[in-house]
């Protein structure tokens, strides 16, 4: 007897405990779903935008050819070979305001084992620049054009800036560059590896980008202006059947294009070249540079284009070099993919 009110005091009690159980199984199972009703929404979002975020980058990426790259590097090979001598020149006058005759005296006196130091980061500088300039600039182009039906002005432009920025990245090269050529820092560093370590160990990678603001402006407004102008050129001058003249032409007009804007954005160049002659020092701004050149160069806006003629010379040559060998570069690469194909047809 008293087991049997023992059992039955104990299903009583389980009885009354299975209501509450199933209540809050059943609570549970609503708040799960409830949750998981409120996670679909955010789940479904966060996937479509992942998806359009990769059909960006698939479409943006997949319009650049590495061709216009390839063409864009070599032809910056080919200019800066020929053309560093000058800019060490112009770098001098640029830096001391100086006549040229003052310019080559010093470079005269310093010797030929001294004229084309500092060429490495320019010449890695520039096939690296000319190689994002050309390949940036037809790729963010062909993607605005093909999927945004942007007309083909507002391309160009917005295009030209893109690759400007873009080429800003590799300022670090220009920075060296400046050290090197500067003869108060020869007792520094003797080579461009070790310019490279002297600056990162003793001031940090920022030191590096000293002076960006300038070049981010005459890279973004010269690179729109130049294809603007190369591709109203290309359009307006006769087409030339023979190599040489077409060449020629190529060369003309890539010359006097980039001599003309070179010779526009000049004065950026001798506020970037003024705050990268220092080295560990407060970085000071664009427009103080700018105010504290004109007083020391006697208060006058025309001696900031000190070593302005050889510049617009040496751009003259450079671009017209750049230009000619971009195109024949192009041509001869569209020729070799054409050959594999006509032999396929027959």
């Amino acid at each position: 007897m008293k087991v049997d009110g023992v059992l039955d005091k104990d299903d009583s009690v389980i009885a009354k405990s299975e209501p509450a159980i199933i209540a809050t199984a059943t609570a549970t199972a609503a708040a799960a779903a409830t949750t998981a009703t409120a996670l679909t929404p955010v789940t479904a979002t966060l996937a479509v935008r992942a998806s359009h975020e990769n059909i960006f980058l698939e479409r943006f990426f997949g319009a650049f050819q590495w061709e216009e790259f390839a063409c864009g590097c070599g032809s910056a090979f080919v200019n800066i070979c020929v053309t560093y001598p000058i800019y060490k020149l112009i770098f001098r006058q640029m830096l001391h305001g100086v006549p040229v005759s003052s310019a080559m005296l010093q470079l005269r006196h310093e010797g030929l084992g001294f004229l084309y130091r500092g060429m490495l980061p320019p010449l890695a500088q520039k096939t690296i620049s000319l190689s994002i300039m050309f390949g940036v600039f037809d790729g963010t182009r062909r993607y605005l054009v093909e999927d945004y039906r942007l007309n083909d002005y507002g391309a160009k432009v917005i295009a030209g800036v893109v690759a400007g920025s873009a080429e800003s990245i590799l300022l670090p090269f220009e920075r060296v560059q400046t050290l090197l050529a500067d003869s108060k820092f020869h007792r520094y560093f003797s080579n461009t590896p070790n310019a490279f370590r002297y600056v990162v160990t003793n001031y940090g990678f920022r030191e590096l980008y000293r002076g960006i603001e300038p070049v981010f402006w005459r890279n973004g407004l010269s690179n729109a202006l130049f294809f603007m102008l190369r591709e109203e050129a290309s359009v307006r001058l006769p087409k030339r059947k023979s190599v040489s003249t077409r060449t020629a032409q190529e060369f003309i007009a890539g010359a006097v294009i980039g001599a003309s804007i070179s010779t526009l954005f000049y004065p950026l160049n001798v506020i970037k070249v003024s705050l990268q002659s220092e080295m560990g020092q407060l970085t000071e701004g664009s427009w103080h540079a700018c105010k504290r050149i004109y007083r020391e160069r006697d208060s006058r806006i025309a001696n900031f284009y000190r070593g302005c003629a050889f510049n617009t010379g040496r751009s003259f040559i450079s671009w017209g070099i750049m230009n000619a060998a971009y195109e024949n570069l192009k041509k001869l690469m569209s020729q070799r993919e054409l050959k594999p194909q006509s032999t396929a047809m027959q």
